[in-house]
Order: C-alpha cells, then sequence, then structure tokens
C-alpha cells in the first residue's frame, strides 16, 4: 500500500508514546479514525499535534451548533482552499451526520437545495479572503465561536494535509465512490452523533502561557486551543532568516486571498531563498509545493520535525492573517 504521506516518514501510531499517544487515544474516542493522516503527519512534532486537535475537536466536535452546518463550514473552508483531501473527507463525514443526500450533491458538485445549508456552505469559502463581510452570520451568534474555530482550524489543516500529503483520502481514490463514501461515514455516525464534552482536549496543552484567547472565542475552550496552536505554529520563524521573516509577512500582509498564477510570479526562488519560497507555498498554495522545492530547502540537519515546523508557520501565517481581520471586523460590529 503506498504510504499517503510526502517529504516525511511519521512513526507508525502504534509506537506513539506521551502526548502524541494521548492524542490518539483522544482522537479514536471523539473523532472516530484511530489515526487519521492529517493528525499522524504532525506526530514528529507533539507541540504542534496536540493544540491542532485541540482546536478542531472544541469546534466541530464539542462545540456548540449543529455538527451539519460545521461540516459544511469545513467543506466550504476545504473547497476555497482547492484540498481534495480535505474535501473528501467532509463528504464522508456529512454521511455520517445522516445528510446521505446532502453530501453526494456536494461530492457532484451542485449547491445545497436547503438554502440555509447553502449559506453555511458560501459562508466557508468566503472566509478565505481577509477581512470578508461574514455577517450577518448564518448561524446563532451563540455558535460562532465553534463555528469561527472550525473555519480557522481547517484553514490550517488544509494547508497541512495539501503540502505533506496525497490527494487521495483512500487508498486508490476509493473514495470517488458513492458506496465507499456512504459507507466509510455510516462507520463513524456513532462516533459523530455522540456527544463530546467541552475543554476535555485542554488537558493536552502545554501549560505555559499560549498568551491572550481571542474575543471571538466567548471564553470557551475553542480560544485556548487557538491561542496555543498560534504560539507553536508561529515559533517556526525561527528557521528562517529575518530577512526571510520579513517576506514572508510582508507578502501575506498584502494577500487578498486569491490563489497565486500559474508562474509563480513574485515567489523567491528556490535557489536563492527555499526557506521563505516553502513558507509562502504553504501559506497560498500548498498543492504547489514540488519535490525540488523541498529538495532546495532541505539540509542534512532538516529533519522531518523542522520541516513539519515550516510548513505549520507559513500555514498559519495566513490563518493568522485570516483571523486578525475578523477579529478587526467583529470590533468593529462591537463598536
Amino acid at each position: 500500500m503506498s504510504s499517503p504521506f510526502r517529504y516525511t516518514e511519521p512513526l507508525p501510531p502504534r509506537s506513539s508514546t506521551g502526548t502524541v499517544a494521548e492524542v490518539y487515544t483522544q482522537i479514536a474516542l471523539d473523532f472516530g479514525i484511530a489515526a487519521p493522516s492529517t493528525f499522524v503527519v504532525l506526530s514528529s512534532a507533539p507541540e504542534l499535534l496536540a493544540p491542532t486537535w485541540a482546536l478542531m475537536r472544541e469546534s466541530l466536535i464539542a462545540g456548540a451548533g449543529s455538527r451539519t452546518g460545521k461540516e459544511l463550514v469545513a467543506l466550504g473552508v476545504s473547497l476555497a482552499n482547492k484540498c481534495p483531501f480535505c474535501v473528501d473527507a467532509h463528504t464522508v463525514l456529512l454521511h455520517a451526520t445522516g445528510d446521505h443526500a446532502l453530501a453526494e450533491r456536494l461530492a457532484r458538485g451542485e449547491a445545497p437545495k436547503d438554502e440555509e445549508h447553502a449559506r453555511v456552505l458560501a459562508w466557508g469559502r468566503h472566509t478565505r479572503v481577509p477581512g470578508a463581510a461574514l455577517a450577518p452570520y448564518p448561524f446563532p451568534r451563540a455558535h460562532a465561536p465553534a463555528y469561527l474555530g472550525t473555519a480557522l482550524s481547517f484553514h490550517f489543516i488544509n494547508r497541512v494535509a495539501s503540502a505533506l500529503l496525497t490527494e487521495n483520502l483512500l487508498p486508490a481514490g476509493a473514495q470517488r465512490f458513492r458506496a465507499v463514501r456512504s459507507l466509510a461515514g455510516r462507520t463513524l455516525t456513532r462516533s459523530v452523533r455522540r456527544p463530546a464534552r467541552p475543554g476535555t482536549a485542554l488537558a493536552l496543552l502545554d501549560h505555559a502561557d499560549p498568551g491572550e484567547a481571542p474575543a471571538w472565542a466567548g471564553g470557551t475552550a475553542v480560544g485556548l486551543a487557538y491561542a496555543t496552536l498560534l504560539r507553536a505554529a508561529l515559533a517556526g520563524a525561527d528557521l528562517l532568516d529575518t530577512d526571510d521573516q520579513d517576506l514572508v509577512e510582508e507578502v501575506i500582509q498584502d494577500w487578498d486571498g486569491a490563489h497565486p498564477p500559474l508562474d509563480l510570479s513574485g515567489f523567491p526562488d528556490r535557489r536563492e531563498r527555499p526557506g521563505a519560497r516553502l513558507a509562502l507555498l504553504a501559506a497560498l498554495a500548498p498543492y504547489r509545493i514540488t519535490d525540488e522545492d523541498v529538495a532546495a530547502w532541505r539540509r542534512p540537519e532538516h529533519t522531518d520535525h523542522c520541516l513539519v515546523h515550516l510548513v505549520a508557520y507559513g500555514a498559519f501565517v495566513a490563518v493568522d492573517r485570516i483571523e486578525s481581520a475578523l477579529s478587526t471586523q467583529i470590533g468593529h460590529q462591537v463598536l
């Protein structure tokens, strides 16, 4: 069986210990999948793995609101980011919620029949554009921490998956068959419908001060998970020199949510600034990362841990740009 991993070789989940093993245990219980590759790929960096899981769990799984609605947000984000792996995953998870007809309409590229579902899906897609007008929300305001957390969680997970995984959710692309999607979803139904107690994932996080939780999280566990992942992911900037860090942050500050042109004009040359190129690709078009890009940057001292951190840094610079614009918009609404 071919490996789903590109550029890294994570340890088999059965050999995990410590925090990684604890995360896998929680994932198996609350997500229903023993070791999904979207999380296994982060296992060389437990300080990233734990808050990534915590943010997804506390928003998508344990957060307030409809699981179908949050799956639609995650799917909308994944469509906007051109992440086929995650699009397929959330189509399967819609089968798990019992929304079989909705899942198959979306698999065919059709819009939902239900207007509320269509608004939620469109809202998720629109979150890729920093500063886009996202209010009024297509969900109750009391559910905003969970829906916003879900969107930001998958803006990060999409980028990691596109950079470091193949496109196939299942071996040989079996998820392309309707019967397989439906069956895979049904095997997850019990886990998806089981109530999850909010806050459980926080015990897995580093107890060091992560910084201030964002106001939009409303004091929920989503905020602490987001703040912890922000700190861990942005620590990857240390893999770049100051000039490269400045370049990455300047480009992302001016980013309008668009996908880059086919010729990648404006991206640093991989021979001259391979680290900055990788980070910017992870932020804006991780599906465009090539073997040559990784080889140009990688040195003997660059372990899988380093590559995961560099990708996470680039990915989260984009997420932080989206979140910062969102926080500004919410602040203006309050005023």
